[in-house]
């Protein structure tokens, strides 16, 4: 399973062409965007020392920009600046591999993408994936399948992580910490959620929550000019995640078995 992960990874990685605008002239934030999609195109192809330069170029047109008196609010200045310092370890760390450094610089380039936009940001085309592994996760809970839940649990948190940022430039402050502290319950009482039908309530709001959540955000149809780099990001985005949640699962549950081996013996 593990070659296949890599294998859908590497063809897409061919395939994919970075997202270039050819409109009328862009506005500082426009350019902002289209530095963070450089930086995320380049860490797919592996060149780690060019997005390190591009971030480093971000960070220097960013000062400009705020220095102009951008209303950036003073959340959004925090949330950028903590998805951007995540983004530039990441690319500097040569212990990280390829799926980490991915994770993170999507982060940040879902971010900026959230600030800048006037339509239907990425992050909502995640919506298909995040909402197909969440009722696979469901129903193995209320199956009681523990290798099952825990595996799509895993995923599930991966994709979410991601996307975490950007909806809290777009989502009310109140809405998403009600969202998040349903995601904590779940990810913290794993083994009540699987035995308890009161617990397994908690799926039922969370799933409620989140569906609204990208209901509402999709109402308005995006820019059509922007379905190319959707598709493409967001599809390099869920096989990048799912992999890595299978590669936890598989870790965890790789060693549990070494430990019950150890006691055995």
């Amino acid at each position: 399973m593990r070659a296949k992960y890599f294998i859908f990874i590497s063809v897409l990685l061919l395939l994919i062409a970075p997202f270039a605008a050819y409109a009328e002239p862009q506005s500082p934030v426009e350019e902002l965007n289209n530095i963070s999609d450089q930086a995320l195109q380049m860490v797919k192809l592996h060149r780690y020392d060019d997005a390190n330069r591009l971030l480093n170029h971000f960070s220097e047109e960013f000062l400009l920009v705020t220095g102009d008196g951008r209303p950036f609010t003073m959340d959004e200045l925090r949330i950028i600046t903590v998805a951007h310092d995540e983004a530039v370890e990441a690319v500097a760390n040569a212990d990280l591999g390829h799926a980490e450094r991915m994770n993170r610089v999507t982060k940040f380039r879902l971010v900026i993408d959230a600030i800048a936009s006037t339509h239907q940001p990425l992050w909502t085309e995640m919506e298909g994936p995040i909402m197909t592994v969440f009722n696979d996760m469901k129903t193995a809970a209320y199956e009681g399948d523990n290798d099952q839940f825990h595996s799509n649990l895993n995923s599930f948190l991966s994709l979410y992580n991601v996307i975490y940022p950007s909806m809290k430039i777009d989502i009310n402050p109140e809405r998403i910490q009600k969202v998040d502290a349903k995601v904590s319950f779940i990810d913290q009482y794993r083994p009540k959620v699987l035995q308890e039908a009161s617990s397994q309530e908690e799926l039922e709001g969370l799933e409620s929550d989140l569906q609204n959540i990208f209901d509402d955000m999709t109402e308005d149809e995006a820019d059509p000019s922007l379905w190319w780099v959707m598709i493409s990001t967001g599809s390099i985005i869920i096989l990048t995640l799912s992999y890595v949640g299978w590669k936890k699962y598989r870790g965890d549950h790789d060693k549990k078995k070494d430990v019950q081996k150890e006691h055995r013996n």
